[in-house]
């Protein structure tokens, strides 16, 4: 049974300290990452997943969504890999 994790877009925005809610480090990170761009990432890292419209629930005041993606691995590997593929695009 593969487990799933689930991807908020400010785990990946550079423009966040990791009191805020980054996830990868600043190196990996991008600014402005919208849920359109984690869900390409997702897509690009050869993964599937669902998106969702649910709010972090630390953050819940910025609606940003997320994405469902099952995973066995550990999380810091998910983030990781799809930090590798993500490109914002404005």
């Amino acid at each position: 049974m593969e487990k799933e994790r689930i991807l908020y877009p400010s785990y990946f925005n550079g423009a966040l300290k990791r009191s805020e809610g980054r996830r990868v480090p600043q190196s990996l990170a991008q600014k402005g990452v919208l849920l359109g761009d984690l869900e390409r990432a997702v897509k690009k890292s050869g993964l599937t997943g669902r998106t969702e419209q649910n709010p972090h629930p630390a953050f819940w005041a910025r609606h940003e969504g997320r994405v469902v993606v099952p995973w066995d691995q550990s999380k810091e590997v998910l983030l990781r890999t799809v930090a590798a593929h993500l490109e914002v695009k404005r």
